[in-house]
């Protein structure tokens, strides 16, 4: 199956400052706005919010 355009891979960046990183697709149409998800930080030991960088 071939990739689309229009769900792109984007990457999270932990909002603790340590540098911990998520990579996930997400679709353009459904929320155009910059992705932000509560996800594990291991480096901070807790669950922060992870913000979509570009």
């Amino acid at each position: 199956m071939a990739r689309s355009e229009s769900r792109p891979v984007v990457t999270l960046r932990s909002t603790a400052g340590t540098g911990q990183t998520y990579v996930t697709r997400k679709s353009r149409r459904n929320s155009p706005d910059r992705l932000v998800l509560r996800k594990y930080d291991a480096a901070a030991g807790e669950h922060v919010l992870f913000r979509e960088e570009r």
